[in-house]
């Protein structure tokens, strides 16, 4: 088999979260590019069905799904659907998450538990409901997205729950990776750079030219910069590759 060929995901099938926009919209065009059939999961069903139609242009199937992903009967049940649809899940990218900042000092319980939540319990929820289809497999990729926020503090933004949630992302995600090792499942992240998406629309110019100052490459992120890295960790390409988490932050944690 050529080193192109081991890129291919075809015959594959894969569930995204939170891919009903943005990042996770990206990486879901990406394994279908590659041949995946792809499964569209967010919590706005609308956005799910848009997705999961848009990607079926390029010839494979797809499945639109509305879910939170904080509930773990939700998650179940999106698994299962893919699992009865298409017989197997090769592929999880856990992605969904939301942002909601403030000082530490002034941040409200509130907040921490939402944002906990759904950037870290969900995503156990969703690896643990993916990994209960995978390991009887003997076979499967779990793609978790961390962030940059997991190895920095931010700046200007505070978001210290933010940041604790991702950096309990890489923990999960190379604790899971050690576990399941033997048994054929391998699990990494990807950690994003300050990134354009509807997420990130509404900060000010003064905290976009901060982080432009803070990154050597000199540009934010666009979803596609990191198309290529999902389409490789879901891919037998990586099939060596475990626990690691791949920064794409255009250098910005080196300063």
């Amino acid at each position: 088999m050529g080193v192109l060929d081991r890129f291919s995901l075809q015959g594959r099938t894969a569930l995204v979260t939170g891919a009903g926009r943005g990042i996770g919209y990206a990486l879901a065009q990406a394994l279908a590019e590659a041949g995946a059939d792809v499964a569209c999961v967010d919590i706005d069903g609308d956005s799910a069905r848009r997705a999961a139609e848009e990607l079926a242009r390029q010839g494979v199937r797809t499945l639109g799904l509305q879910a939170d992903v904080t509930r773990k009967d939700e998650v179940i049940a999106a698994v299962s659907t893919v699992v009865n649809a298409w017989g197997r899940l090769d592929i999880g990218v856990n992605n969904a998450g939301i942002a909601r900042g403030g000082k530490a000092e002034d941040l409200s319980e509130e907040a921490w538990d939402a944002v906990l939540e759904v950037n870290l319990k969900a995503v156990f929820l969703c690896c643990q409901a993916e990994a209960h289809v995978m390991l009887p497999q003997g076979y499967g990729k779990i793609i978790n997205t961390a962030s940059m926020s997991a190895t920095i503090v931010n700046r200007p933004q505070c978001q210290a729950n933010y940041n604790a949630a991702k950096a309990g992302v890489v923990q999960l995600t190379r604790s899971c990776a050690a576990e399941w090792a033997s048994r054929g499942v391998r699990v990494n992240c990807i950690s994003p750079g300050h990134t354009v998406t509807p997420m990130t629309a509404n900060m000010g110019d003064d905290v976009r030219a901060i982080w432009l100052s803070n990154t050597p490459m000199g540009r934010l992120g666009d979803p596609s910069d990191l198309q290529g890295a999902v389409v490789y960790l879901a891919s037998e390409a990586s099939d060596y590759v475990t626990g690691h988490d791949l920064i794409i932050d255009g250098g910005y944690v080196l300063w």
